[in-house]
């Protein structure tokens, strides 16, 4: 077990914290391990209140907000802070705060573990820019290779990683801590709800999901979350004349979120398969449903698929035409001899998917360090 030693453990995200969910549950185990944990993101001007956590925080305000002028402030300013800072241990989340960290761990002498969300060069943002693409692969491969303590969300990508720079990377799945609540009682004779949680980003299969909510009555899409392509989708809604269909939350708070979803009748975790980023995806919104005891719909890819498929609690959809998904939406809202099998099955997932089993590697990783 790890003593309350106190060392600091600097850790680092390009996100603004708020609906962080990873990372919010690494610096809660690791403060209550006994490290003193600081947090730093970045704040943004749309960027919602942070609540008070039992570890500290600290966000920087920055000239830019995306493209590659983002990416350089933010090293920037996170290299000058870490270089003047008192640590004992850098964490470095995904390979757009590496850099900073790399080099601080280098000139500083402290050891630095890797923490990769994703395949981030597999991206659907970089796929189609192979210049930038190829910019970030080759600060990936004079990087990693030279960290020794790494772990990443899925045995796919895991296993890439290692194969690819020889190191070890362990793994930690995003799962999320075990509910300390009932699932809540759906209110009768309300439309039913089709939740999406997450980003609104390219490849979600959020235009499908809307075009097939044209043939799908008594249920409602609710899309919680922001990203690039929010007002596409909402013009596509007008559009469509689905406006009574669907419903934008917007981007919502990890608090917010733990009372929405229990609230839903199926969850869509439906990426397209945009690369091995997204092939390889296991992302925390399905955990989360299952963690609700809401039945999922999932696009056809291996990790997500193998969840489904070994606890059966839900459908696996493949193809994303609007006419399947209607197909496949029905169902899942309408079989209800399926439905009871679902829930019973998620009784058991939701034991089995749980941090406080999954966090058991990253406090091996870090008891070195006590």
């Amino acid at each position: 077990m790890i003593q309350s030693a106190k060392k600091r453990i600097i850790v680092s995200v390009t996100s603004d914290l708020v609906s962080d969910n990873r990372v919010h549950k690494v610096c809660t185990s690791l403060r209550n391990t006994g490290f003193d944990i600081l947090l730093l993101g970045r704040k943004r001007k749309t960027s919602l209140p942070l609540q008070p956590r039992e570890y500290k925080t600290r966000r920087f305000r920055l000239w830019f907000e995306k493209g590659p002028l983002f990416y350089a402030c933010f090293n920037l300013r996170l290299f000058c802070f870490l270089l003047f800072s008192k640590t004992d241990v850098l964490l470095a989340n995904d390979l757009d705060s590496l850099p900073a960290n790399f080099l601080a761990s280098k000139i500083k002498n402290k050891p630095l573990v890797y923490d990769s969300h994703e395949y981030f060069t597999q991206v659907p943002e970089l796929i189609n820019r192979p210049r930038i693409q190829k910019t970030w692969e080759w600060l990936e491969k004079k990087m990693v290779p030279k960290i020794p303590l790494a772990y990443t969300v899925c045995h796919s990508i895991a296993r890439v990683y290692s194969q690819k720079y020889g190191t070890d990377f362990r793994v930690v799945r995003n799962v999320p801590l075990s509910a300390s609540q009932q699932p809540a009682q759906k209110t009768e004779n309300k439309p039913k709800i089709i939740l999406y949680q997450g980003a609104v980003n390219v490849g979600r299969g959020l235009q499908q999901v809307i075009m097939a909510m044209k043939n799908i009555d008594g249920a409602k899409l609710i899309i919680a979350g922001d990203g690039d392509i929010k007002h596409e989708l909402v013009q596509l809604v007008q559009n469509e004349n689905l406006q009574h269909k669907v419903e934008f939350t917007g981007r919502l708070s990890i608090e917010e979120l733990s009372q929405l979803t229990p609230q839903a009748d199926l969850g869509l975790s439906v990426e397209e398969d945009l690369g091995l980023n997204y092939r390889f995806t296991l992302p925390n919104k399905l955990f989360d449903y299952i963690q609700a005891h809401v039945p999922v719909l999932v696009t056809n890819l291996p990790e997500m698929a193998a969840i489904v498929e070994h606890y059966r609690i839900g459908e696996i959809t493949p193809s994303l035409k609007p006419a399947v998904l209607t197909e496949k939406i029905n169902k899942a809202l309408l079989d209800e001899n399926a439905r009871k099998t679902w829930k019973t099955n998620l009784k058991k997932a939701a034991k089995d998917l749980v941090w406080e089993k999954e966090e058991k590697v990253l406090l091996e990783i870090f008891e070195r360090f006590s």
